[in-house]
């Protein structure tokens, strides 16, 4: 059985380790990977969705993320009115709208 234990492990001699250099380095790409990965992409989308929100005018059909189709009435600061059918209008955050659809999504309205 001695054949899984190494000589130096059972004389309990420690195994060379890395120098600090192999750790900073490690760490350093690990948050290049993170940045690449995760950070990066992440503000990158939540860029698009600013410019998307800036360039809502009325008139403009849009999706909100809770999967409601209106179409923008009325436009505030931090608010939007759209027209969802021929008598109801919701007034929703204009931060909760994730898409402009094409003209002509919503026919009929």
């Amino acid at each position: 059985m001695d054949f899984f234990i190494s000589d130096a492990m059972a004389a309990g001699e420690a195994a060379p380790q890395g120098g600090g250099l192999q750790l900073i380095f490690m760490i350093a790409l690990f948050f290049g990977i993170m940045y690449f990965m995760i950070i990066r992409p992440q503000s990158k989308k939540a860029k698009e969705h600013s410019t998307m929100l800036d360039a809502l005018n009325k008139g403009d059909e849009v999706v909100t993320s809770g999967g409601i189709l209106g179409k923008v009435v009325k436009m505030g600061d931090n608010f939007v009115e759209l027209k969802v059918s021929e008598s109801a209008n919701v007034k929703i955050q204009r931060h909760a709208i994730t898409s402009i659809m094409p003209k002509g999504t919503m026919k009929g309205i």
